[in-house]
């Protein structure tokens, strides 16, 4: 098994937490109230939380994807593999908290952080398996 296989589960996984959650919120769209209000701090820290359900499901999928394809692996695979799955599940979980306790927006750090590790590494991987045209 590749490395990068269980970013491939968890990113379709993600994907349907996005369905699941916005189906919850939709229940309760209509309510202008709810939340705050559409424009009211908890209702946008919903709306983020379920969009990153989506948004880094399909970064896991695209970096399964190109693990795959260039077939890389070792410390800095399960490096990136795993910063992106810390990443995607420390965000929902900072959006809902901060949601309710404002004050710990520093609590973003964790994912923020995992996500540009996961990043960096995912490029000295490409960088080390296939060079870019022009950077020999």
């Amino acid at each position: 098994m590749n490395d990068a296989t269980f970013n491939l589960w968890f990113g379709w996984f993600w994907i349907l937490l996005g369905f699941i959650s916005g189906t919850a919120l939709g229940i309760f769209f209509a309510d202008e109230k709810w939340l705050g209000g559409y424009g009211g701090f908890k209702r946008r820290m919903y709306r983020l939380c379920h969009i990153s359900f989506f948004g880094l499901g399909t970064v896991n999928l695209l970096f399964w994807g190109t693990m795959r394809l260039l077939s890389p692996t070792g410390p800095l695979t399960a490096t990136a593999s795993a910063a992106f799955i810390v990443g995607g599940v420390a965000m929902p979980i900072c959006c809902l908290a901060v949601a309710h306790f404002p004050r710990m927006h520093m609590l973003f750090v964790v994912p923020v952080v995992a996500l540009i590790l996961a990043g960096i590494v995912t490029l000295i991987l490409l960088r080390a398996v296939s060079p870019a045209p022009g950077l020999n």
